[in-house]
């Protein structure tokens, strides 16, 4: 067959060529994207970096977080979970793969913070870092007290004025840090494990006035709780305002609602302290008032006793003498009982007596030699000899006949 000789030139691509125009192709046309799809498949190797697949109920796509952008994830990630994510587009020419690269996250329905931070609370929780039978009490009277917050803050001018209102001399330590933005978090938990290298620090204050969740979220670091959890000062976390819970509050010995509310319950009143002192002395006083006066009395007494003692002794006599006759009086009433009682008794026992019958004229005729009592004529014989017993003495007999 004679092959036409006007067939247009073919143009052939490599694998590389072709791979690399859809390349261009794709990363040109979705540079910067948002998608949402259900986290599965996620790996985080040694690297650091996170590959996961993103899927939902038709498709799935390979993604990958670099390990740069996985430092500004605050919530862990899990299969299962719902994203929204901002990327791009690539292709991994080694495999002939698209793949999106991921540099922000966050979940669908729920804010990255709010999540972050409800996962670090069950974490926490199940390692039993909230447990209130560790939690120590805080000191009565606290002679040095350690403050970790912003010096420029207003928390820590309140803190202040309120501690020297109510207690003016008592010394205060404090380690100033940032509480807000970029590793503020570490500061803090450096900030305690300074504290405790105090041996004579009584109570330690971490905290910081209000702020949205963002502002407060130093206090939401998982270093800040395990640094407040191995203090060996106890810990009174005082951060934002009442409305405000955040994982610093759960792990600390007490929680108080705001940084001036700390203060309040750091130190007590040094006047109401004076007023219950005063209280209790004159409470006292009259407890060991009363005392001496029982005392007092008492030995009044002796002392009159000794004075005339023969007066004393006749007083006991006649007391005694007054005991034994109620004793005599009360032990011949009771002898008096129980021989009417006795009495009685042998009165039914005489009237059943075989005794009392014989008394009547009646007699009992007994076969010897077991003596046995004879009840029937037959059960003798002419020429037994019997004993009759009568109420007086007894009477040996030979029986002549017998007649039933």
């Amino acid at each position: 067959m004679q092959m036409p000789l006007d067939l247009p030139e073919r143009h052939v691509l490599t694998v590389s060529q072709l791979t690399g125009l859809i390349k261009t192709n794709l990363e040109d046309a979705f540079y910067d994207i948002w998608m949402e799809g259900e986290i599965s498949n996620l790996r985080i190797p040694t690297s650091g970096h996170i590959y996961l697949t993103l899927k939902d109920e038709a498709s799935q796509i390979r993604a990958i977080i670099f390990k740069s952008s996985a430092r500004n994830i605050k919530f862990e990630l899990k299969d299962g979970i719902h994203i929204i994510c901002h990327g791009r587009i690539t292709v991994y020419n080694l495999r002939g793969e698209y793949q999106i690269v991921i540099d922000a996250v966050e979940p669908q329905g729920i804010g990255a913070l709010q999540l972050a931070f409800e996962q670090l609370k069950e974490k926490l929780l199940k390692e039993g870092l909230f447990d209130t039978k560790r939690k120590r009490p805080i000191p009565l009277l606290p002679q040095k007290i350690g403050i970790i917050t912003s010096p420029t803050g207003a928390a820590v001018r309140d803190m202040l004025n309120i501690i020297n209102r109510r207690f003016a001399n008592v010394h205060i330590i404090i380690n100033p840090v940032p509480v807000q933005g970029e590793g503020a978090g570490l500061e803090i938990a450096k900030a305690i494990a300074e504290m405790n290298e105090f041996e004579d620090i009584d109570v330690l204050i971490v905290g910081r006035g209000g702020g949205s969740l963002e502002d407060l979220w130093a206090f939401n670091e998982e270093i800040v709780a395990r640094a407040i959890y191995n203090s060996r000062i106890p810990v009174i976390s005082a951060v934002g305002h009442e409305i405000d819970f955040t994982i610093s509050d759960f792990v600390a010995d007490l929680r108080a609602p705001t940084p001036s509310a700390a203060a309040e319950l750091v130190v007590k009143n040094k006047q109401d302290l004076l007023d219950n002192l005063s209280h209790l002395f004159l409470r006292l006083r009259n407890i060991i008032k009363g005392a001496i006066d029982t005392k007092r009395a008492y030995l009044r007494e002796l002392i009159r006793a000794v004075k005339n003692p023969a007066a004393r002794i006749s007083e006991y006599s006649q007391r005694i003498d007054e005991l034994s006759m109620r004793l005599a009086n009360s032990v011949r009433r009771y002898l008096d009982g129980l021989r009417k009682m006795a009495d009685a008794e042998a009165g039914k026992l005489n009237a059943l007596s075989p005794l009392a019958i014989l008394s009547r004229g009646y007699s009992i005729a007994m076969k010897p030699p077991s003596m046995q009592i004879i009840k029937d004529a037959k059960d003798v014989q002419k020429g037994d000899e019997i004993n009759i017993r009568l109420h007086k003495g007894e009477i040996i007999c030979v029986v002549s006949r017998g007649k039933s």
